[in-house]
């Protein structure tokens, strides 16, 4: 048996995918002077001691992404790196705005990412989700709203994520709707570091379709009993949760709870370059530390193809792959 299931990629940021040899390298290809002795130097930054911490190092990595085939470089290179993970089907955030802050204008961003995936590996689907930073004026979000529909590049949907502490998500109720009327998918994270209310809110006021995060959803049993109900997804990454110290070790997560009381979570992997994992190696992470079951680990992969936004014959695809993992000896 293939040791974790073909998985369906909801939560990852491809400038989260950025690998220390891939910044040194656009580095120079750029000429871009990093404030880092050597890539051991940069190694050494990664230990994180919360979200604002990870975000300092993330967006000044950035720095290295100048031009189209820059954001299509670090896309085919995540591409490649998923397809080994067993990835059949990613759904793909990028941060306009952290890149708008440095001179770089939407379409750059926007052309070199999709460039990218239109080179996935064969058998791979993809779909782009750009997200608007919260700790940022939702003004600000509006106007990055025009600029994405006036790209001409597909759109999957629309996502929100950034620093969530003190960021709640109403504040951008507006262009959430805005992004549905235009007929873009909605997600965005809530209940990472946020509370509970977070999550309820980005439901009620966003109206999203999905929830990134989401695991301090468990701090409201209502909030639960509803999640549960409604089959909302909730997409965890629990490497993540624990490099960022949502969670104080891998042991102590609370997938098993999620498991247990019902609710549609499955596992993907955030920033993969600095929590230090693919999707494979969050799933197997988990496996390892939480002792799952085939049984469980097969309801987490199956809750992700149900949680994609893809057609009824892609999904009965990607149904079938999990279900033959699952089958497998």
């Amino acid at each position: 048996m293939t040791a974790t299931p073909p998985a369906v990629e909801l939560h990852v940021h491809v400038e989260g995918t950025l690998e220390p040899e891939l910044i040194m390298a656009l580095a120079e290809r750029n000429r871009v002077e990093l404030p880092y002795a050597d890539l051991d130097d940069l190694r050494a930054r990664y230990a994180f001691t919360d979200l604002s911490h990870f975000l300092d190092l993330y967006y000044a990595n950035m720095a290295v992404l100048r031009e189209a085939e820059d954001f299509a470089t670090m896309t085919r290179a995540y591409l490649e790196r998923a397809a080994r993970a067993g990835v059949r089907h990613v759904e793909l955030f990028v941060d306009p705005q952290a890149h708008l802050a440095r001179g770089v204008g939407v379409p750059v961003v926007l052309e070199g990412v999709s460039a990218g995936l239109a080179d996935a590996p064969a058998g791979m689907t993809t779909g782009l989700i750009p997200c608007f930073l919260r700790d940022r004026p939702a003004e600000e979000a509006d106007e990055v709203l025009d600029a994405l529909l006036a790209s001409g590049v597909p759109l999957l949907g629309v996502g929100l994520d950034s620093a969530e502490a003190g960021n709640p998500p109403g504040r951008f109720a507006d262009v959430f709707a805005r992004a549905r009327a235009a007929g873009l998918r909605l997600v965005a994270h809530a209940g990472e570091e946020g509370p509970a209310a977070y999550v309820r809110e980005a439901l009620d006021v966003l109206g999203v379709e999905r929830v990134d995060h989401g695991i301090r959803a468990l701090e409201d049993q209502a909030l639960v009993t509803r999640l549960a109900e409604e089959a909302v997804p909730l997409t965890v990454c629990p490497l993540s949760n624990v490099r960022l110290r949502a969670v104080r070790t891998l042991a102590a997560h609370p997938l098993p709870l999620m498991l247990g009381a019902g609710l549609a979570v499955s596992v993907h992997s955030d920033d993969p370059a600095y929590f230090g994992g693919y999707v494979d190696d969050n799933h197997r992470a988990v496996m390892e530390a939480l002792h799952l079951t085939r049984a469980q680990v097969h309801t987490l992969a199956s809750n992700a193809v149900e949680a994609a936004f893809v057609d009824d014959t892609r999904r009965a695809e990607l149904r079938e792959e999990v279900a033959a993992w699952a089958a497998q000896p």
